[in-house]
């Protein structure tokens, strides 16, 4: 959301998280989000927080489960503070590049609320006696049960017993690798963090709360990767029946009278002046590699890059990315608008395929995954104190 969004949203509400994780929302209109003072105003807002009992530190180390629910779907994962020295020696594997900005960002605002309030999204393979402990734990009564505006339930769970907090820890020590879903800026902004109090404290020892970074982690057979759309603004010069033509000598393309959502990799959508087609590449056509046969890859190494000369999506300001959440209606709405020439629709990332991205080394495109339900910033913090 933008500032004027951040602003009405907490109008009224003084307890509001984003009175930290958007503090320029208590300052002049206009003020830079990168200004000193707004870094100031955010510490200012958590100490005030803690004071009145907002709040409240737990007395000793524990594990939270947390638990996400969006309509039908359910997720329930593990809040913890995760390892640097994990995440710089790659067992949490990451698959996006940052940008340094948003890092810098990220790490100026951790220095100066001493702690994390925004959680990295990791997911973890799926192990059968971490995911029968969550859910026995979840079976009780939840300590925070909250639904967000967006109709998002968060439920949270203390696991302080010593034996299930000592169980867990040892289930995660022996997993081979955790991976990054989302937060790549948050996880590599506490790796930075780490690093420059490490080198500040002559009397480092491992064990301090700046070596870890906040996290919740999920089982990835739970997780809900929605599709990531494009949208073109033009045709790259071509007219309609010479780029269709074009798009035919790679693809089988068929109209639709409906909108085209697709049911399986290789498979698109496209709705181009206000009719829908059905793309689909043949089954030779999708290559091994765990980067080239992404579909995101797919449509861009086949049509978005030959015929729309759009080589650079990270940069190209002729393309736009619609999050699957805003469904088939919001492509037709760019195009139909004029905004856009083109939309595109996208069978969805799997958790596998990312993991197989994370493993190999490699990196995805961007705007490869669209994850929903979203974590919330504040139920649960690390402090670095």
């Amino acid at each position: 959301m933008n500032e004027a969004e951040a602003r009405e949203m907490a109008r009224g509400r003084p307890w509001s998280f984003l009175h930290i994780s958007r503090p320029e929302i208590d300052l002049q209109e206009g003020i830079d989000p990168y200004a000193p003072e707004v870094y100031a105003k955010a510490a200012e807002n958590l100490t005030k927080m803690v004071q009145e009992g907002i709040l409240v530190r737990d007395e000793k180390p524990c594990f939270y489960v947390y638990r996400l629910t969006m309509g039908t779907h359910v997720q329930t994962g593990l809040a913890a503070a995760a390892s640097v020295e994990a995440y710089d020696n790659d067992r949490i594997k990451k698959h996006e590049f940052t940008r340094p900005a948003k890092e810098d960002d990220r790490v100026r605002q951790v220095d100066a609320l001493n702690a994390q309030t925004g959680p990295v999204f990791l997911v973890y393979p799926s192990a059968p006696g971490v995911d029968n402990l969550l859910a026995e734990v979840s079976q009780n009564q939840p300590e925070i049960d909250v639904t967000a505006a967006d109709g998002v339930r968060h439920e949270i769970w203390p696991v302080d017993e010593d034996e299930k907090v000592a169980f867990l820890t040892r289930e995660f020590d022996q997993m081979a690798a955790l991976y990054v879903a989302d937060g790549h800026h948050r996880s590599a902004a506490g790796s930075r963090v780490a690093a420059s109090r490490k080198a500040a404290n002559g009397n480092h020892t491992g064990d301090e709360p700046y070596n870890y970074f906040l996290s919740v982690i999920f089982p990835h057979n739970q997780m809900q990767i929605l599709d990531y759309n494009r949208v073109v603004k033009d045709l790259n010069g071509l007219d309609k029946g010479t780029f269709l033509s074009r798009i035919e000598a790679v693809f089988r393309i068929q109209p639709s009278e409906q909108p085209v959502k697709p049911g399986q990799s290789g498979e698109f959508g496209m709705y181009l002046d206000g009719q829908w087609y059905r793309l689909q590449l043949d089954a030779s056509q999708i290559p091994s590699d765990p980067v080239a046969r992404l579909d995101v890859s797919l449509l861009a190494d086949n049509l978005i890059q030959p015929i729309l000369g759009i080589s650079d999506p990270r940069r190209d300001n002729r393309i736009d990315f619609v999050g699957g959440i805003r469904g088939l209606s919001g492509l037709e709405q760019r195009v139909d608008c004029g905004e856009m020439a083109v939309a595109f629709s996208l069978f969805p990332t799997s958790m596998e395929q990312l993991m197989a991205v994370a493993d190999a080394g490699e990196v995805m495109p961007p705007k490869s995954t669209w994850f929903e339900p979203k974590l919330a910033d504040g139920l649960v913090s690390h402090l670095l104190d």
